[in-house]
């Protein structure tokens, strides 16, 4: 079975800075590439990054350069470092696997920049 462990949202006034987690078991971290998705009342579910197990990333144009993903493979976990944060960033914020046609999510954390 698949777990995904979301953590590391909360409430943060615009201009600050917030770090998720993303824990996963060894054998799916290792083999699969791992995203952040996030979710905005009365809004789609959005791509917001991706690393691959090589270690590339990519981005929404919405994030880059304020956003970066990483991984830490002795930790088995996935990382979004998020700053310069506005409130257009509130959503649930969703760690993501695809294995073949199957896609798994975490639980999702919230993430609310407001003054």
């Amino acid at each position: 079975q698949v777990q995904l462990v979301d953590s590391g949202g909360g409430l943060v006034r615009p201009g600050g800075s917030l770090r998720l987690s993303c824990a996963t078991s060894e054998s799916i971290f290792r083999i699969y590439a791992m995203n952040w998705y996030r979710q905005a009342p009365g809004n789609q579910r959005e791509l917001v990054a991706g690393i691959s197990r090589e270690g590339s990333t990519n981005y929404a144009t919405s994030v880059k350069g304020r956003f970066t993903i990483s991984r830490d493979n002795a930790k088995n976990t996935v990382y979004l470092q998020m700053n310069s944060l506005k409130p257009e960033d509130t959503a649930v914020y969703y760690c993501h696997v695809r294995l073949g046609l199957v896609d798994y999510w975490g639980q999702g954390t919230q993430v609310t920049v407001s003054s």
